[in-house]
């Protein structure tokens, strides 16, 4: 099954962010990883052209980043913010246990030569580093198919994630920052 989230106009996607961690079975997962250090545990989903982030703490502290398309079954429950990409937005959260949660994310609409050059470069910079997922039955008919990159850098405590999902028919990339921070 390929990504339904691939021809989905970008400002329809919607950003969310839980105090829980959220199923596997709500999500096609395509890739995943899992980190483990001393201070947290965390699960990484490329789930099409989007993506989930579950970070778990000790004590049961629990933050869930997703990016999803529209009618993506998502729980109400542990819902701490939610809304579309529809430009540059930044995010701050501090859990009262010792997480802090920062995010900022852009979406770019680029010129088509502009948009080939960087989706070039990121695919051949993904080929050394994080998870990269592209769906080639969805290549447009310039020769560029959708996909989700997912780099990270797990320290001791913090988890630094920068995610591009790649929509050529848009010639779009929405761009994320995330820190997940144990102190």
């Amino acid at each position: 099954m390929e990504s339904p989230q691939s021809n989905v106009a970008v400002g329809e996607l919607m950003f969310s962010l839980f105090q829980r961690p959220l199923h596997p079975e709500l999500f096609q997962i395509y890739t995943k990883r899992q980190i483990k250090t001393e201070k947290y545990e965390a699960l990484i989903w490329i789930t099409g052209c989007t993506h989930v982030v579950s970070v778990f703490g000790k004590d049961d502290v629990f933050l869930t980043e997703v990016v999803s398309a529209p009618g993506q079954m998502l729980p109400a429950r542990g819902l701490i913010e939610r809304f579309q990409f529809n430009g540059p937005r930044s995010h701050k959260c501090t859990l009262n246990r010792g997480l802090s949660y920062m995010t900022n994310f852009q979406v770019e609409k680029m010129s088509p030569n502009l948009y080939r050059r960087s989706h070039m470069d990121l695919e051949r910079f993904a080929q050394n580093r994080g998870m990269f997922r592209k769906f080639p039955s969805l290549e447009t008919n310039d020769g560029l198919q959708p996909f989700c990159y997912v780099d990270f850098e797990a320290r001791k405590n913090e988890l630094h994630v920068h995610t591009f999902e790649a929509y050529p028919e848009q010639v779009t990339m929405i761009k994320t920052q995330s820190l997940f921070d144990f102190h």
